[in-house]
């Protein structure tokens, strides 16, 4: 929990012309403190130091994403005038101050070249990985078809907070987003969400929330989201009904989940060659994981590949499924 934020916390904290510059940098996009200090111009130790003054006063958060430490503005969590102050000084701080003004500009060349890096890696990887890709791509239906399908069964409301599990690159979490109040993208692999960060640095800081953690024990608390998303993920679970419970557990009452996955199969490679856990599932499979977890299994649909079959369930939360799993892992 953030601490509270006083006049004289933020005023003290805000004091320093480089904790200016982070703060200033911090509005712009999530960074790991590593690439804060590159941007600064200091030693590690140094930018840690400023940073530990800011997260203490509230004014910004540290998220470990495996090895990594990120760092985000955390303004935005300020209540009321006093918050929307703040915002405003930062915002208009640069106008008064030529130095500043120029210095911060230097800030944001840097701060450029630190995303360029990011996309750069980004290619890298998928030009590394593309063989591998490109085979398992060439077994089932295409992208475009899935992501329309999958948009027209969650229909044209508006989804709330969005939960992406196993984003991967980020790829639904950038479809989604526009239709979501907010979106929190979970994956297990620091390097897969080193690639959606890259991905979705477009974005307005604060709408994508990137989150290291375990599909089978979600890092939230009950009740969290209006959509649970997983998208070619299910598969990769050794025990399915733990992650759907999991699911569960953090949607609300009414809220809904949506799973792409391939239908059943016999491509047993997949296992060695992609780590896949299970070679898709059945609809009698997902409707019964679905119900045991406290889902009331929805619409789905069928894309059909050159081998594989790709399949979209979906299911609504029902009221007292919170209750009931819990009830059965008494």
């Amino acid at each position: 929990m953030l601490p509270a934020l006083t006049l004289i916390d933020a005023l003290r904290a805000l004091a320093d012309p480089t904790r200016l510059r982070i703060m200033q940098l911090l509005t712009r996009m999530e960074l790991a403190v590593g690439e804060l200090a590159l941007v600064l111009g200091q030693s590690q130790p140094r930018a840690s130091r400023h940073i530990r003054i800011l997260v203490e006063a509230g004014l910004a958060e540290r998220r470990r994403e495996g090895s990594w430490v990120f760092l985000r503005c955390r303004i935005d969590a300020v209540s009321g005038a006093f918050g929307a102050a703040l915002a405003r000084l930062l915002a208009e701080g640069e106008t008064s101050d030529a130095a500043f003004a120029a210095q911060g500009e230097a800030d944001r060349l840097r701060l450029a070249q630190i995303r360029h890096g990011r996309e750069a890696r980004a290619a890298e990887w998928f030009a590394r990985h593309a063989a591998e890709w490109d085979v398992l791509r060439s077994l089932h239906s295409a992208d475009g078809p899935v992501e329309t399908e999958l948009s027209r069964l969650l229909g044209g409301a508006a989804l709330g907070r969005v939960l992406d599990v196993g984003t991967g690159t980020g790829r639904i979490a950038e479809l989604f987003e526009p239709r979501a109040d907010s979106v929190v993208a979970l994956d297990n692999s620091p390097e897969m969400l080193r690639l959606a960060r890259s991905r979705l640095q477009h974005l307005a800081p604060g709408r994508v929330e990137l989150v290291h953690g375990d599909f089978a024990a979600l890092p939230f608390a009950d009740a969290s989201f209006d959509t649970v998303l997983f998208h070619q993920v299910l598969h990769y679970a050794q025990a399915p009904e733990a992650v759907l419970a999991e699911a569960a557990r953090v949607t609300r009452p009414g809220g809904r989940i949506a799973i792409v996955d391939f239908a059943a199969h016999e491509r047993e490679e997949l296992r060695t060659r992609h780590a896949h856990a299970r070679l898709g599932f059945s609809d009698e499979q997902i409707a019964a994981l679905l119900s045991e977890a406290g889902f009331a299994p929805g619409p789905r649909a069928s894309l059909a590949g050159q081998e594989l079959t790709v399949m979209i369930w979906t299911g609504e939360r029902r009221e007292n499924a919170v209750h009931r799993l819990r009830k059965a892992s008494a």
